[in-house]
């Protein structure tokens, strides 16, 4: 979880800024896994969620311990807590229209995108804790996902076992094994 104290002023953040969002941007190289050719899970935690809070504090030039702390309560629930993964979903078509058909097909989806370790059964996502995010005519293009591992699942990949993801919904299906270095990543949120 993220406090004030862990944050930086805007003037202070206004000077590291350019290393900071470096360094973040490396570490999100190994925290996305695309499921396809039109669906990726981006992986939060503790530091991708504080780049997120100093960016919105800079970009509506917040400084107000209220204000700041509202910002707290709405990314601090995207960071793991050692026994889950949790995820921004996106469906992504770069033509309108395409996404407008393909977002109505697709309800539902969010639900059915999945997890497994070895040979557990899969783990489907808490999805939306927030809000719902689709309508009768369509899903929305982003969705966070919660995934809640077992002990014996997390004790499992800790030892070396095999990691694939997925997704298999009528309308979109795929299957995938994470690079060592996503999976290497992953490993850091669980306890």
């Amino acid at each position: 979880m993220l406090t004030h104290t862990d944050l930086m002023s805007l003037e202070q953040y206004a000077r590291t800024r350019p290393e900071f969002r470096a360094k973040v941007m490396a570490h999100k190289k190994n925290r996305h896994v695309a499921l396809g050719p039109n669906a990726t899970l981006y992986f939060e935690d503790r530091l991708t969620m504080q780049y997120q809070v100093q960016e919105m504090l800079r970009l509506e030039r917040m400084f107000e311990p209220e204000l700041i702390q509202e910002e707290l309560d709405v990314y601090n629930p995207l960071i793991p807590d050692g026994s889950n993964w949790k995820a921004t979903f996106m469906i992504e078509f770069s033509d309108p229209e395409e996404r407008k058909v393909q977002l109505g097909k697709m309800i539902g989806i969010e639900k059915a995108v999945w997890v497994q370790v070895a040979d557990f059964a899969r783990v489907t996502p808490i999805a939306n804790e927030d809000l719902d995010r689709e309508t009768e005519e369509k899903t929305s293009s982003v969705h966070f996902l919660r995934f809640e591992l077992t002990p014996p699942m997390i004790a499992a990949l800790k030892s070396g076992a095999a990691l694939t993801m997925g997704i298999d919904h009528p309308a979109y299906q795929a299957t995938v094994k994470p690079s060592a270095a996503v999976r290497e990543s992953l490993l850091s949120d669980l306890s």
